[in-house]
């Protein structure tokens, strides 16, 4: 049995939910490798990372470089007499860091591999209407998420999951496929499979332009795309309301499938409801953000802002 000395590199919450995990479990984590602090919000303070501030409570030595590369860097991770190096979350890896440990690095990706290679896979799933996803542990090499695979675990996407609650379900998932991965190489039993090459599904960074709705698509599709994005970025487009055009973020939504007469984009509402007409049906919207508002239910919105006839969203 192998005596493992971890170092874990990570920076958001998904990450720390797998460090707490390997902690529980009385795994020696050696060291926590982590995002700089950086300027955060309207207000621009600076924020330090979740994982940092987990390990931290932890007393676990961090490590934040800005240079990945930089000799200064490379010397205190060796320092660290590391044997294992996890990555949850983090960033590309120069071969000096992920080839240095005695028995690898291994990455937790949040996708059945090789489908969803990327920044986020979580959204995609959801975006293109998956029924199924789930998480991998793979060796690292030269490339992104295209080393050998140790292990997967499946899991259903329900049919109006949000990616914040997809996000939840494949942390908790992850936290064991980890656990169980750690206990393959401890006991020498990991074997792996070989990726192939060249994918049709990747899951490229989500960027602003990302997340605008195209009403012109089917209901099916434009319900996935604000799903895939809700809680965080959120899925946004433009209320036109008597020639004032407002951005408005959309969270939470239901479909109503059927025929209609009404123009694709025009909004009909009552006092307390508010649907979008679509091809196909409606989509009814449960709770947007108008543009410098907080994000509330729409019938706290309609108890306020009046929208005349003809009002539809672009």
């Amino acid at each position: 049995m192998k005596d493992l000395k971890i170092v874990f590199m990570g920076t958001p919450d998904f990450a720390v939910a797998i460090l707490s995990a390997l902690l529980e479990k009385n795994h020696s984590v050696v060291g926590v490798v982590t995002a700089p602090d950086k300027p955060a919000g309207r207000g621009r303070k600076i924020k330090e990372s979740a994982i940092k501030t987990f390990a931290r409570e932890k007393g676990l030595p961090i490590l934040q470089p800005t240079n990945l590369k930089e000799d200064g860097f490379l010397k205190e991770l060796k320092d660290l007499e590391a044997n294992l190096q996890i990555i949850v979350a983090f960033r590309m890896l120069p071969k000096a860091v992920w080839n240095m440990p005695e028995f690898g690095t291994f990455n937790l990706h949040a996708s059945l591999l090789p489908d969803y290679r990327g920044a986020a896979p979580i959204n995609w799933a959801i975006i293109n209407g998956e029924t199924k996803t789930g998480v991998t542990t793979f060796f690292l090499d030269d490339n992104i998420d295209t080393g050998e695979v140790i292990l997967q675990e499946q899991t259903a996407i329900a049919p109006n999951e949000t990616v914040g609650e997809l996000h939840d379900k494949l942390m908790y998932l992850g936290s064991k496929l980890v656990l169980k991965t750690v206990s393959l190489i401890e006991n020498n039993k990991a074997t792996t499979w070989k990726q192939p090459e060249k994918v049709s599904k990747s899951a490229y960074k989500i960027h602003t332009t990302t997340c605008k709705i195209d009403w012109n698509k089917s209901l099916d599709n434009i319900a996935n795309h604000i799903r895939g994005l809700n809680p965080y970025p959120a899925a946004w487009c433009k209320l036109c309301n008597n020639d004032t055009l407002t951005k408005v973020k959309i969270y939470d939504i239901e479909k109503e499938y059927g025929e209609h007469p009404f123009k694709i984009g025009e909004i009909i509402t009552t006092k307390k409801s508010m649907k979008i007409a679509t091809k196909g049906g409606f989509l009814k919207i449960l709770s947007l953000q108008l543009a410098g508002k907080k994000r509330m239910t729409v019938g706290s919105l309609l108890n306020g802002y009046h929208l005349h006839s003809g009002s539809k969203l672009k």
